[in-house]
């Protein structure tokens, strides 16, 4: 989604050549991103925004994008919010490779639409199984910050945001319920259980060729297992498919976690299993 000028407070990066994206190393949507650039092999200039200290809630970032997401993508001043948005556009303007066909135009549409759909889902099983609460939450005063925000969107006053400050704020009073993850799971199980299907009898999820829709579920996959799902057991087609793109530098450069966050999550996840809390015992998949 591009901005109008107007809907852009900050304004220096307006003047911004070449191009440039606002990304977080930790975001899913960034790694699809970063994947797509690097397949592309396209020259860009990296702007850490760091979640961890709020930094997409500030007024200097809002005023880029007044949803407080990442990534954003300014090229040549103009400013693209979203990540699948993003990708589309890559794809129109960086021809080579291609990752979405002509052919496949709504196809791909339709399954980033679905993935879309899914991602407050695989918010909910990161901060539920892989991430504790006290690092993942986010202050009042964030929070604030973002609905306060007057930021507009194509002219209007965002409302998008109401969905992130739903989320946050359930979030810091119950934390994840089983309810909200066995949901959440679920809703994974049945999409991963198609795509295993397609995988029966082709390498990628769109057939022969590697698509958007697989770089958009690669890293999926690889946030789902880092949360305890059980994709080898549930998708065994999709798990050889996930370690065949992984072994790609292009992929597997941009899911590696930092050190402390791999010691955080194991000893998490070794409470769990000492409790009987893992994803699998709470959602029972």
């Amino acid at each position: 989604m591009k901005l109008y000028k107007e809907d852009v407070k900050t304004s220096e990066v307006l003047e911004w050549k070449g191009v440039h994206l606002l990304h977080f190393s930790g975001s899913s949507c960034s790694q699809k991103t970063r994947i797509v650039l690097n397949l592309k092999a396209v020259k860009w200039t990296s702007h850490t925004i760091n979640l961890l200290k709020a930094e997409n809630y500030s007024e200097w970032y809002l005023g880029i994008n007044p949803r407080g997401l990442v990534p954003t993508l300014v090229h040549d001043g103009d400013v693209h919010i979203e990540s699948n948005d993003i990708i589309k556009y890559l794809d129109d303007t960086f021809e080579t490779p291609k990752l979405i066909a002509n052919h496949q135009k709504d196809a791909v549409s339709d399954d980033l639409m679905h993935e879309d759909q899914l991602h407050l889902d695989l918010r909910t099983l990161t901060f539920g199984f892989a991430i504790p609460q006290f690092l993942a939450g986010k202050s009042p005063e964030a929070l604030n910050t973002l609905e306060v925000n007057e930021g507009t969107v194509h002219g209007t006053i965002d409302t998008h945001k109401n969905i992130q400050l739903a989320f946050w704020r359930g979030f810091a009073k119950s934390g994840i319920t089983s309810e909200q993850a066995t949901l959440s799971a679920n809703r994974f199980k049945e999409a991963l259980t198609r795509f295993d299907q397609q995988l029966a009898d082709q390498p990628y999820l769109l057939g022969d060729d590697l698509s958007m829709l697989d770089i958009a579920w690669f890293v999926y996959a690889h946030r789902l297992q880092s949360t305890g799902y059980p994709l080898k057991r549930l998708h065994p087609r999709l798990a050889a498919w996930y370690k065949s793109l992984h072994a790609k530098p292009e992929f597997a450069k941009e899911v590696v976690d930092p050190f402390p966050l791999r010691v955080i999550r194991f000893l998490t996840q070794r409470y769990q299993a000492l409790t009987n809390t893992t994803l699998e015992k709470v959602t029972g998949i």
